[in-house]
């Protein structure tokens, strides 16, 4: 069985990473994997190209374990960057295969360059709207902040959902949207 995500300590682990624990990344993927693997598949939309990203994102927290700084972010954060960065490229890759010239390529490598300022930025702008939105899933009831953690953490159906927890599906429908809205009076 899994740990606990709050006793899950991400820092840790990319600091063993980093000094070459293989076991650290076992560990960070068996906590984290099955989520990354959702978020990767919302982007891409095929399971097959979402694995592969799962694999590359494994790796490249592997290779760049050392450049993650806990000043600038948490680390579980940080994993997710790696993952939603690689499953963003890999839509940008697909959505065009046109030869550049020299200033085409210039415009792009300086258009991905204000890309990655910005997804530093919204990562920061995250991190620091997680602690209020913990408190917010916190004042939900259990039932329904789970249906809000699985369609948006897990990337459940309505219908996995309603399986899940063995409730009507109409139910789910209406937990969730109701969640969304009590969340989004207590985010404001």
């Amino acid at each position: 069985m899994h740990a606990d995500r709050t006793e899950f300590d991400y820092e840790a682990a990319l600091a063993a990473c980093a000094a070459g624990d293989r076991k650290a990344l076992s560990a960070l993927y068996d906590q984290e994997g099955a989520r990354m693997l959702g978020v990767a598949l919302r982007v891409v939309r095929r399971r097959e190209l979402a694995e592969d990203i799962v694999h590359d994102a494994c790796v490249a927290i592997w290779q760049r374990a050392a450049s993650f700084d806990p000043a600038r972010g948490s680390g579980r954060g940080w994993i997710y960057t790696v993952v939603r960065n690689l499953a963003l490229d890999a839509v940008r890759a697909s959505s065009r295969d046109v030869d550049l010239d020299d200033t085409a390529v210039e415009s792009r490598e300086a258009e991905l360059a204000l890309d990655a300022h910005r997804d530093i930025a919204e990562a920061f702008e995250l991190n620091a709207s997680l602690g209020r939105l913990r408190t917010c899933l916190a004042a939900l009831d259990a039932p329904r902040r789970n249906c809000v953690l699985h369609a948006y953490v897990d990337g459940c159906s309505h219908g996995e959902i309603a399986e899940r927890l063995g409730a009507p599906l109409g139910t789910v429908k209406a937990w969730i949207r109701r969640s969304l809205l009590a969340l989004r009076e207590c985010m404001a």
